[in-house]
């Protein structure tokens, strides 16, 4: 393994500085970014999007707010013939705690997870994990398809991290006829009974939103995955799919 350089405790100090200086910067360009985030525009919610709850009972988009002025939507992937989730979003659900969603709701936001799998697949996916964050299903609306975490072009144009089918093909061939669930998380703001969308993020974006690579990468190691600097720093290097399976 490709250790770091041993030192002496006063040049690993010296070296130490030196960098809390550049991460400083960092904290105060993401300060500035989230400023420009709390920016942005916001667009009313104008369909009529249904979903299913626990015991099957009917929500609107305003339900899930549970008289809360935020929602963070959580799009798991979980396809209607799959009958497990996906791996990763697993991962990432399974470091959701009770006390991060009521620390939410002490500043009046609410996390819920929404799938497009019908609600007795996700309630079975549910109970085996013994998971007991709000989790619905949007199957048979096109909340997916607008927010673009299920890519169909037969029923929308499909976009993913805000670029067209055809962008990302031009980047990589491997793009052409993707289709299927995608992650990502969507923020909205309730005014009165008004719902506006503030917010998606997809791909990466969703690393902030758990709390594994965010620690993994305070460390010696990081995230001991093969496109890493420096190299050869761990001995089980593995690829970057986020489902900690290894």
């Amino acid at each position: 393994m490709a250790l770091p350089e041993i030192v002496s405790p006063e040049e690993w100090r010296a070296a130490r500085v030196a960098l809390l200086q550049d991460e400083k910067a960092l904290t105060r360009a993401r300060d500035e970014l989230s400023a420009r985030r709390r920016r942005l525009p916001m667009v009313k919610v104008e369909a009529d999007y249904r979903f299913t709850g626990p015991g099957g009972e009917e929500a609107t988009l305003l339900d899930l707010f549970a008289g809360r002025l935020q929602l963070v939507v959580s799009h798991f992937m979980f396809d209607p013939e799959w009958t497990d989730g996906c791996p990763s979003c697993t991962a990432g659900a399974e470091e959701m705690s009770d006390g991060l969603r009521d620390h939410l709701a002490r500043r009046d936001t609410r996390l819920v997870y929404v799938s497009r799998a019908p609600i007795e697949r996700i309630e079975d996916y549910k109970a085996r994990k013994g998971w007991t964050f709000p989790w619905y299903s949007s199957f048979g609306s096109m909340f997916n398809y607008d927010l673009h975490v299920t890519l169909d072009e037969s029923v929308v144009p499909a976009e993913y991290n805000y670029r067209s089918q055809d962008e990302w093909v031009a980047q990589d061939p491997a793009w052409a006829g993707w289709s299927g669930e995608q992650p990502g998380t969507s923020c909205f703001l309730r005014v009165g009974d008004d719902v506006f969308h503030t917010y998606s993020s997809f791909g990466r974006g969703a690393e902030w939103t758990g709390g594994s690579y965010a620690y993994l990468d305070l460390t010696a190691l990081g995230r001991q995955e093969d496109w890493e600097e420096p190299k050869g720093r761990s001995d089980s290097v593995r690829g970057n799919t986020p489902d900690f399976a290894s």
